[in-house]
């Protein structure tokens, strides 16, 4: 088999399985929330539960990767991500099933960072930027069957049938994983003092510090309401029936699979052209937030608005090629992994705040709809902000 498939597959399954478990609590929001009686808060809480524990082994993983190499702390993990699955399949109780998410954040926690770990080891830095889009292509694929498909199996089959599947699915995936084929050197015995002293000059790089406000707050913005916000925002401030709302989430990740590709195939082209990823990524964002803009002010129809907000979130990931060609390969995996440690923050604090803020304005007296429109308004404010800072420093 071609090298390029032998690397490429197994990592591109263990990156769908991650994004299909990151998106699944948005279409089963209303089971949750019915069997288990929670507040928006509490559901914010118990789906965040992943992506906290997600970002707070990113700087450890980091380190793991650059020591040990990508195939070997990817399998491991997705075997935790699979007793996860079981466990929330089983759980009854929302502390249960906040122990189980969280499991399951962790364990899937390497899986866009080791195929980049395995990427910079296999291949040149002139193909990272395609690369890196191709392997989220293959995480726009587990968006886009956390959508609609799934929305149709859970009346079907259950959501705890759904979790008994994807725990045999991770176990698979962390066999795949460890049959690929090991690279002479992709594991090194740095000595710790050396891995962390290398972490240290990449958090307090200037070149780290311009593009962490902007991951943090539109790409973690855009996790945080794809993972979970988006269908109850289009139910309680469209008015949407849930299949109707599961349909628009298909579009935005139909949007972001189109954009990934385009990203894989079209980089070098547009770059001949003399546009480069650094102005794909800033245009991107820009127009990203113009159609979070025209969504907030409920603008119609909105359909290919969230087909355009799914589109230009795939540019947000170009930054992750861009900052590590700022440093050598050998700190490829911390570069990545902090970075990816900003994005996840964000992605929690949000996940969890938009929750919180929309129950506390409904206490003070705002109607569902306008609570959801200032909530997303307060985000979309601190997004441009984070945009203007980029640009800023460019």
């Amino acid at each position: 088999m071609n090298l390029w498939l032998r690397i490429f597959l197994p990592f591109a399954a263990g990156y769908y399985f991650s994004y299909f478990l990151r998106n699944v609590n948005a279409v089963i929001a209303p089971e949750l929330t019915r069997e288990l009686g929670v507040s928006a808060a509490d559901l914010g809480l118990l789906t965040s539960a992943y992506l906290l524990a997600f970002g707070a082994v990113q700087l450890p993983l980091g380190l793991a990767l650059d020591r040990y190499g990508a195939r070997r702390v990817e399998a491991f993990l997705l075997l935790i991500a699979a007793a996860g699955c079981a466990l929330f399949a089983a759980g009854n109780s929302l502390s249960e099933l906040a122990v189980a998410r969280a499991l399951i954040g962790l364990g899937v926690s390497s899986c866009l960072m080791a195929s980049f770990k395995a990427f910079s080891q296999w291949f040149g830095i002139e193909r990272q930027a395609s690369l890196n889009a191709a392997i989220m292509a293959a995480g726009g694929l587990g968006a886009l069957t956390a959508s609609t498909p799934l929305a149709w199996a859970i009346p079907q089959f259950g959501w705890r049938a759904v979790f008994v599947a994807l725990a045999i699915a991770g176990a698979a995936a962390a066999v795949a994983i460890f049959s690929t084929p090991d690279k002479t050197g992709s594991a090194h015995a740095e000595p710790l003092r050396t891995q962390l002293a290398g972490l240290v000059e990449i958090l307090t790089s200037r070149a780290f510090w311009r593009y962490a406000p902007q991951s943090t707050l539109i790409v973690g913005g855009f996790l945080a309401l794809q993972g979970l916000w988006a269908v109850p925002w289009l139910m309680n401030f469209a008015g949407l029936p849930r299949a109707a709302a599961a349909h628009h989430l298909l579009l935005m990740g139909s949007g972001m699979l189109i954009g990934f590709l385009g990203i894989a195939f079209g980089v070098a082209p547009l770059a001949a052209r003399g546009v480069t990823p650094l102005r794909l990524l800033q245009a991107g964002m820009g127009i990203g937030l113009l159609a979070t803009l025209l969504i907030v002010l409920g603008a119609e129809p909105g359909e290919p608005l969230w087909f355009i907000f799914g589109l230009v979130f795939s540019a947000g990931n170009l930054a992750y090629a861009l900052l590590q060609g700022h440093y050598g390969a050998a700190l490829a995996g911390r570069v990545n992994t902090a970075l990816n440690l900003m994005v996840f923050v964000g992605a929690f604090l949000i996940q969890w705040g938009f929750g919180a803020v929309v129950d506390g304005l409904q206490a003070g007296g705002y109607a569902t709809r306008d609570a959801y429109q200032a909530t997303f308004a307060g985000l979309l404010a601190l997004q441009a902000a984070s945009w203007l800072w980029f640009l800023r420093k460019a």
